[in-house]
């Protein structure tokens, strides 16, 4: 039996322990159920929750054992036997400890507890498997390359047959330049959106605009792409950039800028939205009474206190343009270079992590490896933009609180 049967049968023995648990506590009450210490539904997940619990713990200790090499490809429905048997004996050891004097309820809250916390662990040790594979990765780059060629490197020409310059300057450029140009979209339009919304619109309005503008979240982004593509781009090139003389191309950084701004307005809006009605309404009655217009009103009290809340919505509208990839290969190429012209076409951090880990190319070489050193200096900048969010965040909190 291979494990994801032994799983799956595991879980149809939890529910049949739930039956059993409560049926057997039925039994041991009697006519009068106040005898036990709980409730029959609670002896009934104790049971199936022993069970299942069982039997996952010895499939996850066979998962361990087959991703370090210890555990054999053929030991699997070995395995799948040994956790249909863990899930067993669990069923028949939770069903043998009811009584009237067990405490089942407690015990489903420990083991609830349990998995809660197991849980978290896992979304931790998560992370920081991640963070770890790249700095691990990236210290083997930097033995391959010269760690001042990458970070002060103004030249991007990775040769897998040759002398590579691995510079990261004009893929930072890139990336920031972009997401600049879609945060000016973005951010004015979606607050502003917001305000409308929480503060002046009529529930008819609010109930229609609102869900047409968070569908603007759902559009998958190799849409936005071929929308920058095909529209956006021959568009700016036709009717501004030639005929200013700046270029001829319709990819570039303005068409990736302002299709990215435009996907971006509902995380801006929805959550600004959200963080702007959440501001007590106390606080408007008063400024109303002391005689300020609804206007005044919004801009110094409203706005004031919703404004560590408005920083996040920002920031996370700044870490999702920092990471977009499929807008910027269609919308701004895959030119590394370094101007000021937005009509010319740039590229981004994000759109080498996956060219450089795509194709035929040796993974131990640093046309390879640079990929990893690209990502973990992303996860640095998204993480300095957090701690100065929450800086902010602090700062105006203390002042309204």
């Amino acid at each position: 039996m291979s494990l994801s049967w032994a799983l799956l049968v595991s879980l149809g023995l939890a529910c049949a322990g739930y039956l059993i648990g409560r049926r057997r506590a039925f039994a041991v009450a009697g006519p009068d159920v106040r005898r036990l210490h709980s409730r029959p539904t609670y002896h009934g997940f104790s049971v199936a929750l022993t069970s299942f619990i069982a039997g996952l713990a010895v499939m996850f200790i066979a998962t361990i054992l087959r991703m370090t090499g210890t555990l054999d490809v053929y030991a699997g429905p070995i395995w799948g036997w040994i956790v249909l048997a863990a899930a067993i004996l669990g069923l028949v050891w939770g069903a043998t400890r009811i009584d009237s004097g067990y405490k089942a309820r407690n015990a489903v809250e420990r083991m609830v507890m349990g998995v809660l916390m197991l849980c978290s662990m896992i979304a931790i040790l998560t992370t920081a498997a991640i963070v770890l594979s790249l700095i691990f990765e990236t210290g083997h780059f930097f033995q391959l390359y010269d760690w001042k060629d990458f970070f002060f490197g103004t030249e991007w020409t990775p040769r897998f047959q040759g002398e590579s310059e691995l510079g990261i300057l004009p893929l930072l450029w890139g990336t920031l330049y972009i997401s600049f140009i879609a945060l000016l979209v973005s951010v004015p339009i979606g607050l502003f959106a917001a305000i409308y919304m929480s503060e002046y619109a009529s529930p008819k309005v609010r109930s229609f605009a609102k869900p047409l503008i968070e569908l603007l979240a759902g559009i998958p982004t190799i849409v936005y792409g071929l929308f920058a593509l095909m529209t956006v781009g021959p568009l700016l090139r036709d009717y501004f950039a030639q005929p200013m003389g700046l270029g001829n191309s319709g990819s570039s950084v303005l068409t990736a800028g302002l299709v990215m701004g435009i996907m971006l307005i509902p995380f801006v809006s929805s959550l600004s939205d959200d963080i702007i009605n959440a501001v007590p309404q106390s606080l408007r009655d008063g400024a109303l009474g002391l005689g300020s217009t609804p206007s005044e009103t919004v801009r110094q009290v409203v706005l004031p206190a919703a404004l560590p809340g408005v920083v996040g919505a920002v920031l996370l509208a700044a870490s999702r343009a920092i990471g977009e990839t499929m807008i910027v290969v269609l919308g701004a190429g895959a030119a590394a270079q370094m101007s000021v012209n937005p009509f010319e076409a740039m590229t981004t951090i994000t759109v080498k992590i996956v060219s450089q880990l795509t194709g035929d190319s040796d993974f131990n070489s640093p046309e390879a490896l640079v990929a990893f050193a690209l990502g973990l200096t992303l996860f640095v900048i998204t993480l300095a933009l957090n701690i100065v969010a929450l800086y902010i965040v602090r700062k105006y909190r203390e002042q309204y609180e």
